[in-house]
């Protein structure tokens, strides 16, 4: 994994507030908004890290709500892709269609 001194290298702590957790729709959703960026987007659960770019790797983290996820960005984007994931998995409307 890079320095995070890099600055092409950003992680931050989100919450999973969706009352259904992290089902099909809202990874799907993650998905859509990582595939967006050049950069590399992880997700980590604990010690589980996922592509944040593979809907069956998303999938797999099962988180329910409350649970904290951190994201990771590498690459020229990760700033922007940072913000825009952070936003989407915090916003109160997140996986309502």
């Amino acid at each position: 994994m890079p320095s995070t001194q890099d600055s092409h290298y950003l992680e931050r702590e989100v919450e999973i507030r969706n009352p259904d957790g992290l089902h099909m729709r809202p990874a799907m959703q993650i998905v859509d908004c990582a595939s967006r960026f050049r950069a590399r987007i992880s997700i980590c659960k604990n010690t589980q890290c996922v592509d944040g770019k593979s809907i069956m790797q998303v999938t797999m983290l099962a988180a329910t709500q409350g649970t904290k996820l951190k994201l990771i960005a590498e690459g020229e984007d990760a700033p922007q892709a940072i913000e825009a994931l952070a936003l989407l998995i915090q916003n109160e409307k997140f996986d309502i269609g």
